[in-house]
Parts: C-alpha cells; sequence; structure tokens
C-alpha cells in the first residue's frame, strides 16, 4: 500500500479514476491472502482518501447516505494490503486482510455464497455467525 503521506500530499491520484454519475465508483474487496472475492461495495472520493490514508476499508453507503467504515458495528475491519485501478479505470480492487474471517452481513466469509445450480441460487458457503449476534436483533 502506498504511503500515507503520499496520497494527503498528492490527491490527484483520485483524478484518474472515472466515477460513475452519482460520483461512486464500484470497489471489490479481495482477500490477499487466498485471492477469495469478500465482497462489492461502492467508494466516493472521500472513502477512497479515507482508506487510502487511514489503511482499513471505508465505503460509501447509499442506503443511508454516509460513509460506511467496514466493520464499525460487527468489528469485521478490513486492514488494506493493497489499492488497484483496471485498465478502464472504473473499479477499484482492495485486497485486504479480513479482520474474524466474516466480510457479509449474513455472517459468512463472502458475500458470493450462492451459486446458480438446476435454474435456482443454492447456498454453497455457510453461515459463520449469527448477523444477530453480530448486529444484534431488530
Amino acid at each position: 500500500m502506498q504511503n500515507s503521506s503520499d496520497t494527503v500530499d498528492n490527491p490527484g491520484w483520485l483524478d484518474a479514476i472515472r466515477w460513475n454519475a452519482d460520483g461512486l465508483v464500484p470497489a471489490i474487496a479481495q482477500d490477499a491472502e487466498s485471492g477469495d472475492i469478500l465482497m462489492m461495495a461502492w467508494m466516493n472520493r472521500e472513502s477512497l482518501r479515507l482508506t487510502a490514508e487511514e489503511g482499513h476499508a471505508i465505503y460509501w453507503s447509499r442506503s443511508r447516505g454516509k460513509l460506511w467504515r467496514k466493520g464499525e458495528t460487527s468489528g469485521h475491519q478490513q486492514v488494506i494490503k493493497d489499492i488497484r485501478l483496471d485498465c478502464d479505470e472504473d473499479v477499484i480492487l482492495l485486497k485486504v486482510e479480513q479482520k474474524g474471517g466474516i466480510a457479509c452481513h449474513t455472517g459468512r466469509r463472502s458475500c458470493f455464497y450462492r451459486t446458480l445450480k438446476d435454474g435456482e441460487w443454492t447456498s454453497v458457503e455457510p453461515v459463520l455467525k449469527d448477523p444477530d449476534a453480530i448486529y444484534g436483533s431488530n
């Protein structure tokens, strides 16, 4: 990961990104060690800048309309190991260390836990921890 002082002193790197009409870019979180895809979320300029500066994944919550610090409620933070930009400059790849081994709000390791089988979505990954135990019941 780049030195945090580089991002503060030279924020122009954010200008290279092709933000969508809402000022967002999709960000894919990948386990830096295993290569597993853990989740996808959205980032705005501020969340990406803060992610680079602080070394922990910070996303933009479209539903809440605010910054979302991954793990702020669950404790399942994503420590940034590398930040990459795709060839079209419109997707971010975050290589992360997933704290607690759970990235999905369903209590699974990955948000991509369903596979298409015989025309139906079938769960292929177990729940590692009950979401109510992680977030509390509503």
